[in-house]
């Protein structure tokens, strides 16, 4: 399951050295639970070597303004602190572990 990632606590996850994915959703959005079980499965296959989390539109719009999210789902690749890649929008497992692959 992935992580629940907050205005709280994204700082610490961003400082612990480890690459950090979040997932941009709401729970109103069709195409973030086609997303959802994604993130899930790879949360648990990079588990130790990557943070992977999911970060509620509704609830943390201050993250998500952070972040420059305007349409959900997004997802962020951060490494080092910084954006490295964002994908808009639904897409397969495939995609999103090529990026995750190059955070690595």
């Amino acid at each position: 399951m992935a992580f629940e990632i907050t205005g709280s606590n994204v700082d610490e996850l961003i400082a612990s050295g480890q690459p950090v994915v979040i997932d941009f959703w709401a729970e109103w959005c069709g195409p973030c639970k086609m997303v959802a079980p994604i993130i899930d499965e790879l949360a648990a296959e990079y588990d130790g070597k990557i943070v992977i989390g999911k970060c509620d539109v509704d609830t943390n719009d201050e993250l998500a303004a952070r972040f420059a999210v305007r349409n959900i789902p997004t997802v962020v690749f951060l490494k080092d602190g910084k954006l490295i890649d964002k994908q808009v929008g639904a897409t397969t497992k495939a995609v999103f572990e090529a990026k995750i692959k190059a955070l690595l």
